[in-house]
């Protein structure tokens, strides 16, 4: 499955962000999704996951009660919603597919990673 996200630009704090996340290749319908970022001089952390089968979320501390993570399987996107945004967000933002038994939320329980997008989060 190859995937590419997209919505990236340049928003200011307090504004709000869509992210999309389209692929193509294979059906995104079976599979966990999941959003990472990673800043300048930092390692790749985790920000969100939507599991396949009934829409569960999680989410880092870091962005929860700013940040929605949904799909459309019908449209094989999955979509991040950032809202409240702030300069610490500004990241490169990345979608990939949860490995078949994996239920981590670290960059290697996932893969098929995409061309990430990049936020930039003015104060």
């Amino acid at each position: 499955v190859q995937l590419q996200a997209s919505g990236g630009g340049l928003v200011q704090a307090g504004g709000s962000l869509r992210l999309s996340c389209a692929a193509s290749g294979r059906t995104l319908s079976s599979y966990d999704m999941g959003w990472f970022r990673q800043a300048p001089g930092k390692e790749r952390e985790f920000v969100a996951v939507i599991t396949w089968s009934i829409g569960r979320t999680y989410y880092a501390d870091s962005v929860k009660g700013r940040f929605t993570v949904s799909r459309d399987n019908a449209k094989n996107t999955v979509y991040l919603q950032m809202n409240s945004l702030k300069p610490e967000d500004t990241a490169v933002y990345y979608c990939a597919v949860r490995r078949n038994s994996r239920f981590g939320t670290t960059p290697t329980d996932f893969g098929s990673w995409g061309q990430g997008t990049q936020l930039t989060v003015s104060s």
